[in-house]
């Protein structure tokens, strides 16, 4: 098994350590186009293997995509990154170029393989992906509600007091401050409605602050963050090479899920070697289904810029 991280900075050096702690690939490829920094940041992995117990080969490279061929999932977090006050659509017309010609020059060595998106704004780039490569709908995973609904889950084990691992939660909708919608009415501290122990204020309040989580952690660190994002994106690569059909909120291609099409937006996924292989239907109440749409809406205006570059 093979595993490509395109884009050496903080999100995909983080994503690639996860990647290799868990052994999930025999060989790791870290590329960047700025010279010596991937080849740097997998020697200094590779010198943490004997102290951590992991076996996995991590390859830098400059730019040099024949290195990364025979992959079978290439995760793609490559892009500038937000700064303070910055929203995640003010980065489309940068990140567009890089994201289309890094799967361009992926598919020449690895057509078989499986793109996982983090780049941002990460639905419009799902997006982009999928309509540049024309890869099988499946092969094109957005990451970003594995990561939201994560800042989900943490917010409400504030509230509550108790271990993330004991709650299910998830957020769906665009990867935006204003466009993700966590569905609070689902999720479950060990199988309990969490809305038995919150009051409504309580509730509106872990919403609110799910949905600025990312800005909130921009503001504090100077960037956007890394650590959250990375393990994220090494758990949906884990899905699919261990086959572990695992039920994630990713961004897919919609074609009338959720009442939606020609859109690729946030919604629950059964995630195995195949890529994403089933769209769970939440059944969401007449509310739910207005942000969904509302989130659909704001999405499709960013995609729409697309055709301006």
């Amino acid at each position: 098994m093979k595993v490509t991280v395109v884009g050496a900075g903080a999100v995909g050096a983080t994503c690639a350590d996860n990647i290799a702690r868990k052994e999930l690939c025999s060989e790791l490829v870290l590329l960047d186009i700025k010279e010596g920094l991937a080849e740097g940041k997998a020697q200094d992995m590779m010198q943490t293997a004997t102290l951590l117990g992991f076996d996995t080969k991590i390859v830098g490279s400059t730019n040099d995509y024949s290195k990364t061929a025979g992959s079978d999932v290439v995760v793609i977090t490559s892009g500038i990154p937000r700064k303070p006050g910055m929203t995640r659509e003010e980065l489309i017309g940068t990140n567009a170029g890089i994201v289309k010609g890094v799967c361009e020059n992926i598919l020449k060595y690895s057509p078989n393989a499986i793109i996982i998106v983090i780049s941002n704004p990460m639905d419009t780039m799902t997006y982009l992906a999928l309509q540049s490569t024309g890869l099988p709908k499946n092969r094109i995973i957005g990451m970003g509600g594995i990561l939201d609904s994560s800042r989900f889950k943490y917010q409400l084990s504030q509230h509550l007091n108790c271990s993330p691992a004991d709650l299910n939660a998830v957020v769906v909708g665009g990867h935006g401050d204003t466009t993700m919608i966590p569905l609070i009415r689902y999720a479950t501290w060990n199988s309990a409605p969490v809305t038995d122990f919150l009051s409504a204020e309580q509730q509106q309040q872990i919403v609110n602050d799910t949905m600025v989580g990312g800005a909130t952690l921009t503001k504090l660190i100077g960037t956007s963050a890394w650590y959250a994002p990375g393990a994220a994106g090494a758990a949906l690569v884990e899905s699919i090479v261990r086959d572990e059909k695992k039920l994630f909120t990713c961004c897919v291609a919609l074609d009338g899920e959720y009442g939606q099409k020609d859109i690729c937006l946030g919604v629950p996924v059964i995630v195995g070697k195949n890529g994403w292989e089933k769209i769970v239907d939440f059944k969401l109440n007449a509310d739910e289904q207005a942000l969904f749409n509302k989130s659909a809406d704001a999405v499709r205006s960013m995609n729409d810029v697309l055709k301006t570059l």
